[in-house]
């Protein structure tokens, strides 16, 4: 009998220990490109010779964790940052205590996205676009707080220039009406051509609150890479695509110019969009889609952009 309900406590443990697994996330690093898991090898601890096999065992392991109810984060996993992190603390890069050390870390300053079942060919693009938009997030704020103050006002150059973004976002997004809108702000850098995007869901006319529609993250974002634009007088540009039932896609453009964003004709639009971007040729129109010249959004009502 004693035997019995020893049995009986052993299995109540194992189901408790079941439990209280679902309830702690895991996280897993992805070595995303060829070239990061060929720097991995050296190691005489990673015990992978191909990286379409690495591949579908992360795919395996992930999908093992999902059925096992466990909350997955997947982290893009950095060799040289790793070989960093290593150093730094005094870890021995060659095993996988370490590895599972500086992988525990990614989320909290690195790339990472939470997997909800999708395929890989899904996740890995999401993966790098977080990463590269971590990594443009953090040069435009670098940027924009070394600019220090203006000479003739006094005034810190990248807040002034930050402010004027919010408002022209806010004015965009008031003039472009109901629908779901999708804006791009390119913007190009001294090394490298600055991207933002965001959506603005602003399917209910009735709706006041303008920025209410726009992912804080994306908007902040997007903001500081236009203002990085305007601080630095660069000739960017952004273009707005609104989604709206019944109706043709519509497509507008800006040029910015002088801190202000200046619409585009309709021809303007059509060639930007109908235009390849890397040899100049040009490209077919998409079919339900209309090419329609940039609104104007007046004048900034402070008029203090530099």
């Amino acid at each position: 009998m004693a035997h019995t309900d020893h049995s009986k406590q052993t299995d109540t443990d194992r189901t408790r220990r079941r439990r209280l697994r679902r309830e702690v996330p895991s996280t897993v690093g992805l070595l995303a490109d060829e070239r990061d898991f060929t720097a991995m090898r050296r190691y005489d601890t990673f015990d992978f010779d191909d990286h379409a096999t690495y591949l579908r065992q992360i795919d395996a392991l992930l999908r093992s964790l999902t059925a096992q109810g466990v909350h997955t984060t997947v982290a893009l996993f950095d060799p040289d940052e790793y070989a960093e992190f290593c150093a730094a603390g005094g870890h021995d890069p060659d095993t996988t205590a370490s590895r599972s050390r500086y992988t525990a870390t990614i989320p909290a300053t690195g790339a990472a996205v939470a997997y909800t079942g999708q395929p890989l060919d899904t996740l890995v693009p999401q993966l790098i676009n977080t990463a590269v938009r971590r990594a443009t997030w953090e040069y435009v704020t670098a940027l924009l707080a070394d600019l220090g103050a203006c000479a003739d006002c006094g005034q810190d150059i990248g807040r002034a220039a930050f402010d004027r973004a919010s408002r022209l976002l806010f004015t965009l997004l008031e003039a472009a009406g109901p629908g779901i809108h999708h804006i791009v702000c390119s913007i190009p850098a001294d090394d490298e051509q600055l991207l933002a995007s965001l959506q603005a869901n602003r399917s209910d006319p009735a709706d006041l609150d303008t920025f209410a529609a726009v992912d804080p993250t994306e908007g902040a974002e997007f903001v500081s890479v236009l203002a990085a634009g305007i601080a630095l007088e660069r000739p960017g540009g952004v273009v707005l695509r609104t989604t709206a039932p019944g109706t043709p896609d519509r497509l507008h453009g800006w040029r910015l110019l002088h801190g202000d964003l200046v619409p585009l004709t309709e021809a303007e639009v059509f060639s930007a969009y109908c235009t390849d971007a890397d040899t100049g040729e040009p490209l077919s129109p998409e079919s339900g889609v209309e090419y329609r010249a940039g609104f104007d959004l007046g004048p900034d009502p402070t008029d203090h952009h530099h």
